[in-house]
């Protein structure tokens, strides 16, 4: 490995070498050809295209913003990292006072970061007032969803109804929380497929928050018996599986309710604390299995839809 890595840097220092000595022959044998065009071309880049007061927009001017929002991007990220690494890890607050306070700090730092890079490559901040005007005439062409999504977007991170790693069910989708953006959340599914969720969404329609403040739930195993089981029996054996299920609870106890007396049976209910959320799926299914198992074994019947025809002889 060392080895390798030897080779990689000399290989890379060579490179770095044969570089700038071709670029010395190039400037010594066209340096005065390469400096007229050179000059040509920076005067093309540099010519405004727009002017407005003190603020003259270029090709240039357009180029360097390109720098400009990655450095942006990227001090908003390093002031989130290093907030949860070494401050909000010390003072003792809960995940989502966290989420928020290293948020709002990333956003901060975004924003500082590009107006004072806008402001060295001259642009005039004051122009902003008219950038503002421009986008409320936009929202009359298609920009309605983009705004409600930031505001959405915003009011997420300060109310938190949502923080990432969060279990949720926004309609029809159920997954993990992966990242909450200014326009959209990402969330991974229980079958690891990527949803992005528009942040409007979030704040128009029911969100079932799995772990909004405890991350245990209680499953729900219902099954039917038919009408010459001993109820007795079956509870018994059923509050067993809760009890030896790995992904439970031993305090609270699984208990079963009888939940309805239905036309082919009786449905009893097995209710299971498990610790996460997470587990739903694993843990449903085992209960499942296990009550299965039992009730063939000790020869309970689960029955099947059933019918009762009357036949009346016609007189």
């Amino acid at each position: 490995e060392i080895k390798s890595r030897v080779v990689r840097w000399v290989r890379f220092v060579l490179r770095i070498l044969l570089l700038l000595g071709t670029t010395s022959l190039v400037m010594r044998l066209l340096g005065a050809e390469i400096a007229k065009y050179g000059r040509f071309v920076y005067n093309v880049i540099n010519t405004p295209l727009v002017e407005s007061g003190g603020t003259k927009i270029s090709i240039l001017t357009l180029m360097l913003l390109i720098p400009i929002f990655y450095l942006a991007g990227k001090a908003g990220q390093l002031t989130r990292n290093l907030t949860d690494q070494y401050f909000l890890t010390r003072v003792g607050l809960d995940e989502s006072k966290k989420f928020s306070i290293s948020s709002l700090l990333r956003y901060t730092a975004m924003v500082m970061t590009a107006m004072i890079g806008l402001s060295l490559i001259g642009i005039d901040l004051s122009a902003l007032a008219v950038l503002f005007g421009v986008l409320g005439i936009g929202l009359g062409f298609g920009l309605q969803n983009v705004v409600a999504n930031v505001f959405a977007g915003i009011v997420i991170i300060f109310t938190r109804p949502i923080k990432e790693g969060d279990r949720i069910l926004v309609n029809e989708y159920e997954g993990t929380v992966v990242s909450i953006r200014l326009l959209s959340t990402v969330i991974n599914t229980i079958f690891y497929e990527t949803i992005i969720v528009p942040n409007r969404q979030l704040i128009d329609s029911t969100v079932y928050n799995y772990s909004y403040d405890d991350r245990r739930i209680i499953l729900q195993n219902p099954v039917q018996v038919s009408y010459s089981t001993d109820l007795d029996q079956a509870i018994e054996i059923m509050q067993r599986v809760g009890l030896t299920n790995p992904y439970g609870l031993k305090i609270p106890e699984p208990d079963v309710r009888v939940s309805s007396f239905d036309d082919s049976g009786i449905t009893l209910t097995l209710l299971t604390w498990i610790q996460d959320v997470s587990h739903k799926q694993s843990g449903g299914s085992w209960n499942n299995l296990e009550i299965w198992r039992r009730f063939r074994e000790e020869g309970i019947e689960i029955p099947f839809p059933q019918r009762d025809l009357h036949l009346r002889s016609g007189i």
